[in-house]
């Protein structure tokens, strides 16, 4: 049985950090790329979507998604750089990080949106408005974790080392030490 290193745990919680921080930029990406829907004030508190504009609502989610892949992908490969500390914890540690990430590119990138584009309160018949994207489903969190382990899984299958490249071998013992012809 083995016992995990503090050394690990440091490195997983590194993990968790730089995803999350990674999600935040990602929300400042997707809060700026993502399109407003435009409405036509039709009545008081009431607005019709323009030709096309409705689309705008697939566009945030695919804008999202895309970018979560691209971060879910990206941060796989950089850590699985860290070859001193690749196993199981480092995973953990990806894979929470990797959700936690998505879920502050969600909240974090919806709040840049509103910012971008506030809400109008009563707006006059027949004006045009724009509406915050939003990314309307929580399913769409899954993606940079779901690319994050299977990114993990590919490079650990391709890797030709059983301990995929770590090279942590125990150091030798004084009594092996003592029983090698000098």
């Amino acid at each position: 049985m083995t016992t995990v290193s503090r050394t690990e745990i440091r490195a997983a919680a590194i993990a968790i950090v730089v995803c999350v921080v990674v999600g935040a930029v990602g929300a400042l990406v997707w809060g700026f790329a993502a399109p407003p829907e435009h409405l036509i004030v039709v009545a008081p508190d009431r607005g019709a979507a323009l030709t096309g504009e409705s689309a705008h609502q697939f566009d945030s989610v695919a804008i999202f998604a895309c970018i979560a892949a691209a971060i879910g992908i990206l941060t796989a490969a950089a850590v699985w750089q860290w070859r001193a500390v690749r196993g199981p914890v480092l995973f953990a540690g990806l894979l929470i990080g990797s959700g936690a990430g998505a879920a502050t590119m969600y909240f974090a990138g919806e709040l840049v949106a509103r910012l971008r584009f506030p809400h109008v309160d009563s707006p006059a018949v027949d004006q045009i408005i724009a509406v915050a994207p939003t990314v309307g489903t929580y399913v769409v969190l899954l993606v940079a974790p779901l690319l994050t382990s299977f990114t993990v899984l590919v490079m650990a299958a391709v890797s030709p080392r059983d301990d995929l490249g770590a090279d942590v071998s125990p150091a030798p013992q004084a009594a092996e030490l003592a029983d090698q012809p000098s």
